[in-house]
């Protein structure tokens, strides 16, 4: 029990699949302009790792792994090449039921997410997750946890931006950094924010 809630910790802050790897971070710039709009994907991004990486976890282990088919008969048989492009339909199956599921309850969500919903299906973070948790060889409690860590991340993050530029919003910006170099300016300072966590240790 201890080694998962350090693997969720150490998602979450230590290694935020965003400010630590930088993945997501066009959303992350694009979608932080409200914190309700910032919630909303944030919880969908949550959602979605926490149920792509273990199910990525049982096609990889079941089916591409080398000697995954040796149930069937094929115990040289390596398909992991394969990994890539699995993981991403995967993921693009589940972002579409995510993305009827807003829609039919939350129009006015969905209205505001607009194209960046489906964009979570090609979201670099989510196939990250997935291949990350394949290249530490986690079990699959432990996916499960990962995925939930990265995504509470993910949205801690760009939570965080949306109250930052909500705050510096009418902030007096000099004229060259004004707009996007400010945005990247402060990402870069949350980035070293976060990298205070790195000392910890449960």
């Amino acid at each position: 029990m201890g080694d998962l809630l350090s693997l969720f910790v150490n998602s979450v802050f230590i290694g935020n699949i965003l400010l630590a790897y930088f993945l997501g971070i066009c959303s992350f710039i694009a979608v932080s302009k409200t914190i309700e709009t910032a919630t909303g994907l944030g919880l969908a991004v949550i959602f979605v790792l926490t149920v792509t990486s273990p199910v990525n976890w049982l096609i990889y282990h079941g089916l591409l792994a080398p000697g995954a088919l040796a149930w069937a008969g094929f115990p040289e048989m390596d398909l992991s090449f394969l990994k890539f492009i699995t993981f991403i339909a995967v993921i693009a199956a589940i972002v579409q039921a995510v993305e009827m599921v807003i829609d039919r309850y939350s129009p006015l969500l969905y209205a505001s997410l607009g194209v960046f919903l489906p964009l979570i299906a090609v979201n670099c973070a989510i196939l990250g997750t997935s291949l990350f948790m394949v290249e530490r060889n986690h079990t699959f409690v432990e996916s499960v946890v990962f995925g939930a860590g990265s995504g509470t991340g993910w949205m801690l993050a760009i939570v965080s931006m949306a109250a930052i530029r909500k705050k510096v919003r009418y902030a007096d910006v000099p004229a060259g950094l004004d707009g996007f170099g400010f945005i990247m300016i402060i990402a870069g300072l949350m980035a070293m924010t976060f990298m205070m966590f790195s000392g910890i240790t449960l």
